[in-house]
């Protein structure tokens, strides 16, 4: 029977290519000129950190833009708070890996909605769906890419 797994994955390459590419920016654009302003990955965790909070949102949006280009979908960061040490500001983007138990719980709970003839079941931290035809699978798919669960997912191990 068909398969495939619905799966929330992280490149971290691409991650770093999109972080590098948003330093270049950076050091590039004119309202950031003798600013102590940058981006520090660690570990999969971006620090974005600035003179002043407006500077730490000007530099977010250079991030997603970055992260966009890169097929990194920003729905998938974690964003902290902006933060205050001393005469900085900072916040720490991390990003979502695999899919908790909630959101497992409603996209299977969509899927059986849809009335498709297909099942899913939650598999650890994806969610495998399996079914007879593979039109079906392929209307799960798009009914998971048009849905607002606030997280990315791709599909993966799609098996005749």
């Amino acid at each position: 029977m068909p398969s495939f797994d619905i799966v929330t994955e992280l490149d971290s390459t691409e991650v770093r290519n999109a972080v590098d590419n948003a330093s270049r920016e950076l050091t590039t654009r004119y309202d950031f000129k003798n600013v102590e302003a940058k981006f520090e990955l660690k570990d999969d965790v971006v620090k974005v950190a600035s003179e002043s909070d407006f500077q730490v949102q000007q530099m977010m949006e250079i991030l997603r833009n970055s992260c966009t280009k890169r097929n990194i979908d920003p729905r998938g960061f974690k964003v902290s708070d902006i933060q205050h040490i001393g005469k900085t500001f900072f916040k720490e983007v991390s990003f979502i890996s695999g899919i908790d138990k909630d959101v497992a719980k409603k996209l299977v709970k969509l899927i059986k909605e849809s009335k498709l003839k297909v099942q899913s079941s939650i598999q650890g931290d994806k969610v495998r769906v399996t079914g007879k035809k593979r039109d079906d699978l392929q209307a799960v798919m798009a009914l998971i890419r048009e849905s607002d669960l606030e997280q990315p997912f791709q599909f993966d191990n799609f098996r005749d």
